[in-house]
């Protein structure tokens, strides 16, 4: 059973529940989902991650426009490209975000001065893994811990890669225990396109995550080890 506060009550979730709630909410628009997360549990006790890649910009006006004041969690491990630093800034102004910046206590530079180029695709995975702990899994625990949200809403969808084919709207992240609620889960490549035409929204397609290596690989935040070895940080501190 899964603790939570559900309209400022303390109650227990079962994975029933969840599963229901996934019933309920397939064929929603994701306005839809975002409202009714917000109403079970209250736009005080969720935040909403961007790593402001490609259409990003959709769930944050989605969000914004629902709530204005609502969270938003940045792990910038500081090896964006100019563009995505560009897009992050336009957002920010366009949207007014709410946002919360989190980088890693190991700097870039730091880490490549002790640990050298950044892991490629081609490199084997406790390379890749090991970058992400470092650099987007500390820092995204780091801000976890004092921002305290009960509800994670995040832009997965099941197109992405393979790893995402079985995840829902609706699931329990074992990892940083909450509930993660994935709004645009069914929405396709074409349906997101559409939404940023009818908003006259920017796009940002210039984008690298040296923590995947690839898009067909899932970083540390999403990635069944992560819960591993985020208690293993917390354990060492």
């Amino acid at each position: 059973m899964l603790t939570y506060n559900n309209n400022h009550k303390r109650s227990m979730i079962s994975q029933e529940e969840i599963n229901r709630w996934n019933v309920e909410l397939h064929g929603q628009s994701p306005s839809e989902i975002i409202r009714w997360a917000l109403s079970q549990f209250g736009s005080d006790e969720a935040i909403v991650s961007t790593s402001f890649g490609p259409y990003a910009s959709v769930l944050l006006r989605l969000v914004t426009e629902i709530d204005p004041l609502i969270s938003i969690l940045w792990v910038d491990h500081g090896y964006n490209r100019p563009a995505t630093y560009k897009y992050a800034e336009k957002l920010q102004n366009l949207l007014d975000l709410k946002l919360h910046v989190y980088s890693p206590r190991l700097t870039a530079a730091r880490r490549d001065a002790l640990f050298g180029s950044l892991p490629i695709a081609r490199d084997n995975e406790g390379a890749l893994r090991q970058f992400s702990i470092a650099m987007k899994l500390e820092p995204f625990t780091r801000a976890m811990e004092d921002l305290k949200p009960r509800i994670w809403i995040a832009g997965l969808r099941q197109e992405q890669n393979s790893n995402r084919q079985s995840l829902d709207i609706v699931s329990f992240d074992s990892t940083f225990q909450v509930l993660k609620i994935n709004p645009l889960f069914y929405w396709t490549d074409v349906q997101m396109k559409e939404y940023l035409l009818q908003n006259n929204l920017p796009n940002e397609f210039d984008y690298f995550d040296p923590a995947k290596g690839d898009e067909k690989r899932e970083c540390g935040l999403h990635a069944s080890w992560a819960r591993n070895a985020v208690n293993k940080q917390k354990a060492n501190k």
